[in-house]
């Protein structure tokens, strides 16, 4: 008996030293370059750290209490929501019609969905340049269009205050839509088609059945997509540099891109790892608050 215990605890030792090796480098990476930089930009946001000296002070809250004051920080704040509400409605309407068009598509459904996606695996850089080509005010393909099409005085799109911050949401929609149109279609595709059959005997029609049938049996799959494109929206920031570089004014200036202006072109790294937290901290109520609403929405039966 005691030879076989110690056999069994050998055993389960060789087991348990197999299974931290296979785990082992994947842990070390995730506490070398995730929990330790996440550890670092918490003790940054309490310190006046320029990123270059390594003489910085221990300051507290200030940095914290200074983004309620700062005009800058108020008015990122201002354009992220002003970009999360559009670009979270238009991508989830879009990627969705997308989707049910095409799962109801027989023919040319491959070649249209890849057409869809390619965008989303495009780089963003050179999406970001050809559509600054495409919304240049003065020759640019769109404007051009739109005054062939009898419109004297299109939009000045990134050249103005008021059009700048929307070119960046249509050109975010576009890129983006694809990706979010193929978790619906995975959902779509996984309704059976018995209830619809059994649907359309009871004299439903189309319409009906989308909204009586198809919405609810994919609402695990809209809250999925709900959460991953809010995520999103307060996470641009390459668009922005390439396209606007913030501008004109202040009018596309948002989180992500006022965190890298002041923590890499002002050196005020303390200051931007606590607009950091603060963003971590907004994404975090809005997806608990998420989770905690879906149990009211979603069909998971």
């Amino acid at each position: 008996m005691a030879k076989q215990a110690v056999k069994k605890s050998r055993r389960r030792l060789k087991q348990n030293l197999v299974g931290w090796g296979f785990v082992l480098p994947s842990l070390i990476v995730f506490i070398l370059f995730m929990f330790l930089p996440i550890v670092l930009g918490f003790w940054y946001s309490l310190t006046d750290y320029t990123g270059l000296s390594k003489d910085y002070q221990f300051i507290g809250l200030q940095n914290y209490i200074k983004m309620f004051s700062d005009r800058y920080f108020k008015v990122s704040v201002k354009n992220n929501c002003i970009y999360a509400v559009w670009f979270s409605i238009l991508t989830m309407l879009v990627s969705l019609i997308l989707a049910s068009v095409l799962n109801r598509l027989m023919r040319f459904r491959k070649f249209f969905r890849i057409a869809f996606f390619l965008p989303y695996i495009s780089s963003m850089v050179s999406v970001a340049v050809i559509w600054k080509m495409i919304f240049n005010p003065q020759g640019g393909p769109l404007n051009t269009v739109l005054g062939q099409l009898g419109i004297s005085n299109p939009p000045q799109w990134l050249a103005s205050t008021t059009w700048a911050l929307y070119a960046v949401i249509i050109v975010s929609v576009w890129k983006n839509c694809g990706y979010y149109m193929m978790i619906f279609l995975a959902g779509l595709q996984n309704v059976p088609d018995s209830l619809y059959e059994a649907a359309a005997l009871d004299g439903a029609g189309k319409l009906q059945q989308y909204f009586r049938i198809t919405l609810p049996l994919i609402s695990p799959t809209i809250f999925l997509n709900l959460i991953l494109v809010t995520i999103n929206s307060f996470q641009v920031f390459d668009l922005v540099s390439v396209m606007t570089d913030g501008g004109p004014g202040m009018s596309t200036n948002v989180l992500a891109y006022r965190i890298y202006y002041e923590g890499f072109k002002s050196m005020h790294m303390g200051y931007a790892s606590a607009i950091s937290y603060f963003l971590f901290a907004v994404i975090l109520v809005i997806t608990i608050i998420q989770f905690v609403a879906q149990k009211y929405w979603v069909n998971y039966d």
